[in-house]
């Protein structure tokens, strides 16, 4: 039974996270919202969960917003719980409940710095655009650069350094001795952290060299390597989480 995955088709944003986890496994899935609506796809077939609370749809559980995920007659709305359900069946978590609960906070976490690199353009509204909010983003930034981005990449760091198991298989890995859903997160996660704060990255990895070699490592698996260089991966661009303001990066 192919997954069905729902998102915006321009932009990586949130629903990348997901899309990395099944490239990664080799899973049948399909990009819905970037098919055509002539064939029932596109976002019209996106925009059919979400309106009227998904009565259109039939769900008596609707998604609040993208990304979600059909598998069958089960949908699945919010990235960290896609994930969580993804896991087992892809093969991209522990199979123990310590495991899979570790990765699941993990997962959580990055979640929380995705929301504050999301913040450094828009602190006061998304609705707004970012121009109408400059001066706050810029000090915001400045306090992501200088304060948090080096303490959740430490924190990542430590991560790495205790998991006994972490080196082996080709690791670093966040969980055990191989990959999981977590290790293709933060790859995206400096991905598009490098993309938007090129500069204040290259000086934050210095003391996160377990992180760097992670992302690094991640690039390099075939899976990962093929998707990146094809059409299915969108360019990093001004509209999605990770946005390029050169004046932001200090």
């Amino acid at each position: 039974m192919s997954y069905e995955l729902y998102y915006w088709p321009t932009i990586q944003g949130r629903g990348e996270f997901v899309r990395l986890a099944l490239e990664a496994a080799g899973a049948d899935y399909v990009d819905v919202a970037r098919g055509s609506a002539a064939e029932g796809q596109g976002v019209p077939a996106l925009l059919r969960f979400l309106a009227d609370g998904g009565q259109n749809a039939g769900l008596v559980r609707p998604p609040f917003a993208p990304p979600f995920l059909k598998h069958g007659r089960l949908v699945i709305g919010q990235t960290a719980a896609i994930l969580l359900y993804l896991g087992p069946r892809l093969g991209l978590v522990g199979k123990g409940e310590a495991a899979r609960l570790w990765t699941h906070q993990l997962q959580l976490t990055m979640a929380d710095m995705l929301t504050e690199a999301h913040d450094t353009h828009h602190p006061i509204a998304s609705s707004l655009y970012y121009e109408d909010q400059k001066p706050e983003a810029l000090r915001r930034a400045q306090d992501f650069r200088k304060t948090r981005l080096p303490k959740f990449l430490a924190w990542f760091e430590g991560v790495l350094e205790s998991n006994p198991a972490g080196g082996a298989r080709g690791g670093p890995y966040l969980v055990g001795g191989r990959l999981s859903y977590a290790d293709l997160s933060l790859f995206q996660l400096v991905q598009g952290l490098r993309y938007a704060f090129p500069k204040a990255m290259k000086r934050a990895l210095k003391n996160a060299p377990r992180v760097a070699a992670l992302h690094d490592g991640v690039a390099r698996r075939p899976r990962i390597a093929a998707y990146l260089d094809s059409e299915r991966r969108i360019a990093f661009n001004e509209d999605g989480i990770f946005r390029r303001y050169p004046e932001l990066d200090g």
